[in-house]
């Protein structure tokens, strides 16, 4: 987790930084800026630090507070950003498959974008903090091939890199054109089965490949063939394939598009990848989008909103 934008801060001092979070809520008005510059500046293990200082010294719950002075997407900003990481997914997905209507968006993005490690440790979390199967709840509010993808992705078996056989490489790519391409209908099965299981350098192979044979990219084949949900969790899964911090760069930029800006999307971008990846991002779309990640954020947000996510994003990228 190298190329993350947020590391851990030093020298640190939790307690100290409880002192200055309790003074900036305390009385007449919040004192904003401090308290997004230094949850932005400490790394989340730090939070989760001085969230437990903070509780220690005035026996108060820091997400709370937190709750009570600010508001809007500045809250929401500040509040993501105090979720232990490891319950971030599985919170971001809880809240996806609960109530009336499910976002779809949600589950593609993270289900799609994850490690099978990372999709072994949120279903996990999932059941020690929800007391419920994740696959039972997915299940519950999908239909159709987009709950069997949902649920071949959630196994989190995809083969291991290893030494990619140029032989099942041709075969999978014919298999994929034939089930495409070739055929009336599309054999959405072969897809689900070779995208969610064969490895990450196989499958880059089976795509040039897949070029090499039928003259299309995987992704237009997929976009002519299917559609709704299947269609963006296929495209989603082969884009993470060919680089995470691409596919991750597009979803940032298509947040800030165009009129309104999908705020519940940039904010889970931004923080969930800002330990990880989020340099590499940055230098995917700077080099896919003709500007920087930190001139669209300008540009779309303002506010402390747009300080807090101007620091997490870090540099421009000129």
């Amino acid at each position: 987790y190298t190329r993350g934008t947020v590391t851990a801060f030093s020298p640190f001092d939790a307690r100290a930084d409880a002192e200055a979070l309790r003074k900036a809520m305390k009385g007449m008005g919040t004192d904003e800026e401090t308290i997004l510059k230094i949850l932005t500046s400490r790394n989340n293990a730090q939070r989760q630090e001085i969230a437990s200082a903070f509780k220690t010294l005035f026996g108060r719950d820091l997400v709370d507070d937190l709750k009570s002075e600010l508001t809007g997407k500045f809250e929401t900003l500040m509040v993501s950003l105090m979720r232990p990481t490891y319950i971030f997914d599985a919170h971001a997905l809880k809240h996806a498959i609960k109530g009336a209507g499910t976002n779809e968006k949600v589950l593609t993005e993270i289900l799609a974008s994850r490690t099978p490690t990372e999709v072994r440790n949120i279903k996990q979390v999932y059941l020690q903090e929800y007391e419920a199967n994740l696959e039972d709840k997915v299940t519950g509010e999908t239909s159709g091939y987009f709950q069997r993808l949902l649920v071949v992705l959630l196994q989190a078996n995809r083969d291991p890199d290893g030494r990619v056989d140029e032989g099942l490489v041709e075969q999978d790519a014919q298999v994929l054109f034939r089930a495409g391409e070739l055929k009336w209908g599309t054999d959405e099965e072969k897809f689900i089965t070779i995208l969610g299981t064969r490895s990450v350098s196989h499958l880059r192979r089976v795509f040039d490949k897949y070029m090499t044979i039928s003259g299309f990219q995987i992704e237009e084949t997929i976009d002519r063939e299917t559609s709704g949900d299947l269609e963006k969790l296929l495209l989603a899964v082969v884009k993470c394939i060919r680089s995470v911090p691409a596919y991750f760069a597009e979803t940032l930029y298509y947040s800030m598009k165009g009129a309104g800006t999908d705020d519940d999307t940039l904010i889970r971008v931004m923080v969930s990848r800002s330990e990880i990846d989020l340099l590499d991002i940055r230098q995917e779309f700077r080099k896919n989008f003709a500007k920087s990640l930190h001139q669209m954020i300008q540009k779309d947000t303002s506010g402390d909103y747009r300080k807090a996510l101007l620091l997490l994003c870090g540099g421009d990228d000129e």
